[in-house]
């Protein structure tokens, strides 16, 4: 019950005469005159009434107790018999609670969430997001059911949300052990085929072992073998890079009876290849124009180092001029073609014919070393058809195409062949999706016979243009006509010599996006995409082997020619494997650092600190008889001082909710009237006297 004032006119009003009474009063004391007590008495009643004195008394309910209740639904809590646990504590919490109306329990189930790429468990920011819409003093506690691996802790300097016990309820075993691995320090790019190393270590959270264990190293899915590593300390492995890209390098080691899941028994490093600067040496057989249009595309790619040679002066056009009086170069055959060949990463050869420039032997060394891994590029003219032809030499049994001695001069629309249109070199050129295409015409080309590989440009009438084709480890290409510089000077609109030019040459040096039959997945957050590439016929759908071992189908649709890609959200992360043919990919979806994957072994040490420090309770829920036991709850009055090592105390909340005011005036009808009657006449009945 409390006293206030609703005064009829301003306070300032009320003040005012007030110091006027006083004043009054004051002046009739010093004089001495009568009845001035009671004039005084009657003028503060006269003020009292007009200030308006309220008696107020608050109706009041009492508001319920906020008990938030975190369940951890994250990925660690699904193995072990850790979910069959968490459903039978929440039900019982839920029956205990029950018992308490005075109690509100809010239920919060957190799960992984679905756009993380790195899942794990956030109770407390779980617990800040059920308590944000009451004040702290209403919260009379928290119960986290859960593993104990949780990842959000507050730090030691941050003050608990709410002055309240927090209880956790631990599921799992005591004594759990598990062996994990993980990688501590690895590049993140490096260059192809350069020896790199990284540092990984194998922990065994529970009882340690003293004894190696063996590592399985894969890279891109092919088996690199096995390394031994001591638990817990640091073990390097060195490696090469084998592509440009993404390459995944897989680590994996065995797996120990009793350990509680071997889902982290597994650790991925993904490392971006880079290639060194690409060698080329180009070898022109004699000037002309479509020389320059070569050239000036390998100068222009700063990841290629250009060696190129013209041969100005072949053995037959000697004149008797002595050789330290020409200004010419001498053609370093034995160290281009001996010593350094395999240097190289593309050979061409630019309208190039056999003409005692390199001895015969030489192009055996060429062959050898295409089939060796090496890439060899022919860009052909009228010389390619004659005897002179480098087809007639130990090279063709690298060549996928040989001359029939015809060259035909006649305008023609060079044309995408059915697998040009499915094939990444050639496929969706710019102007090639009309008929005729929408570039310039060329005048010459050199016929072959039946080609092998694929022939993926055709000049009139179908004849070959474009071959391209696998020697063993090697690649060849062959370009039957040398009038591709009349694109590059804009002839007739010109066409796309650089992207077929560069496509060319990059596929000879294995650029993976290249590949004419290839396997490809990429994960986007969650969101796990595979492109199938091939010149075939569809490849039906594609086969993904998810991390806990579940099998599912995907789709793949037709997006461009050759080209099919699907995509699928996925509920879990970790190592997928991607299947479709005899094609397969290995690809990452999340972090491959994700905090849930880290440790698996139940715990009480991480809740532990901060259940004492706010008097709260931590417990593990199996009582080691195939059961769990669930503390009882306590609602206390007041702050909770001591905990209690068997029972989950709740601190009661004093928050009341109001719901009504009653006011009584206190100068209001016959007691108000009453008062100043009695003031007025006391003042008549002394002035009487």
């Amino acid at each position: 019950m409390t006293l206030e004032f609703a005064p009829f006119i301003p306070w300032l009003a009320i003040a005012i005469l007030a110091v006027l009474a006083t004043l009054l009063a004051t002046l009739g004391f010093l004089r001495g005159l009568r009845g001035t007590a009671i004039r005084f008495t009657a003028s503060l009643a006269v003020l009292a009434a007009l200030a308006n004195p309220l008696l107020l008394q608050e109706e009041r309910d009492p508001l319920t107790t906020v008990v938030p209740v975190i369940v951890d639904r994250s990925q660690s809590q699904q193995i072990a018999g850790r979910a069959a646990q968490t459903d039978e504590a929440l039900a019982g919490l839920r029956e205990r609670l029950a018992r308490f109306p005075n109690l509100e329990p809010r239920i919060v189930e957190v799960t992984d969430p679905g756009d993380s790429d790195a899942p794990s468990t956030k109770l407390f920011e779980a617990l800040q997001t059920a308590t944000a819409d009451v004040p702290p003093a209403r919260v009379g506690g928290a119960i986290f059911v859960t593993d104990g691996q949780v990842h959000d802790l507050p730090p030691d300097t941050q003050p608990l949300p709410f002055s309240a016990p927090i209880h956790a309820l631990i599921t799992g075993k005591a004594g759990e052990f598990d062996r994990r691995i993980e990688i501590l320090r690895a590049p993140r790019f490096g260059i192809v085929d350069e020896e790199q190393e990284l540092t990984f270590r194998v922990f065994d959270d529970g009882e340690p072992s003293n004894q190696p264990a063996d590592v399985s190293v894969k890279m891109n899915g092919e088996d690199l073998g096995t390394v031994s590593a001591l638990p817990g300390a640091e073990t390097s492995y060195a490696f090469k890079v084998p592509r440009g890209g993404n390459n995944v390098l897989e680590f994996s080691v065995a797996g120990t009876p009793g350990e509680v899941t071997d889902v982290n028994n597994r650790a991925i490093h993904l490392i971006e290849g880079i290639r060194q600067n690409l060698r080329v040496l180009l070898v022109s057989g004699e000037p002309h124009a479509g020389e320059r249009a070569w050239r000036n595309l390998l100068k222009s790619d700063a990841s290629v180092d250009l060696v190129h040679f013209t041969i100005l002066r072949p053995p037959e056009k000697q004149d008797g001029t002595p050789i330290n009086e020409l200004s010419l170069i001498a053609f370093p055959t034995r160290e281009l073609f001996v010593e350094k060949i395999n240097d190289f990463d593309l050979i061409i050869f630019d309208r190039y014919q056999h003409r005692g420039v390199l001895p015969i032997l030489y192009y055996d060394y060429i062959a050898e070393y295409v089939k060796n891994g090496g890439a060899l590029l022919i860009a052909a003219g009228p010389e390619h058809a004659s005897q002179d032809s480098i087809a007639l030499t130990p090279l063709e049994s690298v060549l996928p195409a040989a001359p029939t001695g015809e060259v035909h001069q006649a305008g023609f629309y060079p044309r995408l062949s059915e697998q040009g249109k499915r094939h990444p070199v050639t496929r969706g050129l710019d102007g090639s999706n009309v008929e005729p295409p929408q570039w310039g015409r060329w005048f010459r080309s050199v016929d072959v016979g039946d080609a092998a590989g694929e022939t993926v440009m055709t000049a009139d009438e179908g004849r070959p243009l474009l071959v391209l084709n696998r020697a063993e480890q090697g690649r060849v290409a062959m370009l039957l006509s040398d009038q591709g510089w009349l694109w590059a000077r804009g002839f007739e609109g010109g066409g796309p010599h650089v992207s077929l030019y560069r496509r060319i040459a990059h596929w000879l040096m294995k650029e993976p996006e290249l590949e004419e039959e290839a396997l490809r997945a990429r994960a986007q957050g969650r969101t796990l995409e595979v492109t199938r590439q091939t010149i075939g016929d569809a490849p039906g759908p594609a086969t993904i082997t998810t991390p806990s071992g579940e099998t599912i189908t995907l789709d793949l649709s037709g997006i461009q020619p050759g080209l099919y890609r699907g995509e699928r959200r996925m509920t879990e992360t970790g190592l997928f494997t991607v299947a479709n043919g005899d094609f397969s990919t290995l690809v990452h979806v999340g972090a491959v650092d994700a905090p849930e994957f880290r440790a698996m072994v139940s715990t009480t040490e991480t809740l532990a600190p901060i259940s004492a420090e706010s008097k709260g309770l931590t417990t593990r829920l199996d009582d080691g008889d195939q059961s769990i036991r669930i503390p009882d709850i306590l609602p206390v009055r007041g702050e909770v001082r001591v905990a209690d090592d068997r029972r989950m105390l709740i601190r009661l909340t004093d928050e009341t909710v109001l719901k009504g005011v009653n006011t009584l005036p206190l100068f209001a009808g016959f007691a108000g009237l009453g008062i100043l009657l009695l003031a007025v006449s006391a003042m008549w009945w002394r002035e009487g006297r």
